[in-house]
């Protein structure tokens, strides 16, 4: 019986599986990879750029207020201003913009801060649109790629008349890579922005609640407010 095995072996042709090198892969995809390869180095610089941004301005000292409201409460607004401006994100900001607005109507100084707030989520805001665009935009270059690859393939066949298997299948399977890239590209867009979108909130919770703090210490009844 083992004899009869290994005959068979012998007498069966080994086929070796094809390796496919995913760089061979991306090359054969042809143009269309250009404008998904820019796409996807846009997709990478906005994201690492807000990323930086967003946690730049999401980053709090915990005693932040305290310092504040200790500087308010003794009188010394002064002190509070140059604190707050010298703090590196937006609750620094939105804060300076009501101490200087101390002495007027709480309402007025809500305003203002909520002005400077809303500016400087504007601010943070910025280029993370343009994942969105990315997402829509890169599948349907993948498409285009693809369509057009397979035009061409089969307006080859129908000049050269060569049917054969291998060559249909080995030109369908390469120009479906566009459209399998662009796909993985909106992807990857699409999950960056939702990311980037939900730190930009974080951060208005965080001025939000700041906001709040700082509105308190205006109306509580301290010696430096009599």
């Amino acid at each position: 019986m083992d004899l009869f095995l290994l005959q068979l072996q012998q007498a069966s042709p080994s086929v070796q599986p094809q390796k496919m090198q995913l760089i061979d892969l991306l090359m054969k995809a042809g143009w269309i990879m250009i404008p998904l390869l820019l796409l996807s180095i846009a997709t990478i610089y906005v994201f690492v750029e807000r990323w930086i941004a967003t946690n730049k301005a999401s980053s709090v000292d915990d005693n932040f207020m305290n310092v504040i409201r200790d500087n308010i409460v003794s009188g010394n607004l002064t002190a509070a201003r140059n604190f707050a401006r010298n703090a590196a994100h937006p609750v620094g900001k939105m804060i300076d913009k009501g101490l200087q607005r101390i002495g007027k109507p709480i309402d007025a100084i809500h305003a203002s801060m909520e002005n400077v707030a809303q500016l400087e989520l504007y601010k943070l805001e910025k280029n993370i649109n343009v994942l969105s665009v990315v997402s829509k935009v890169a599948p349907i270059f993948g498409f285009v790629g693809t369509l057009a690859g397979l035009m061409q393939l089969f307006f080859n066949i129908n000049a050269t008349g060569e049917y054969e298997l291998s060559t249909i299948a080995g030109g369908i399977y390469t120009k479906l890579i566009s459209s399998i890239t662009g796909l993985i590209v909106g992807m990857v867009a699409y999950l960056f922005h939702n990311i980037l979108t939900a730190r930009v909130d974080k951060t208005a919770n965080v001025i939000e609640a700041a906001a709040a703090d700082f509105l308190d210490v205006l109306q509580e009844p301290t010696p430096a407010r009599s």
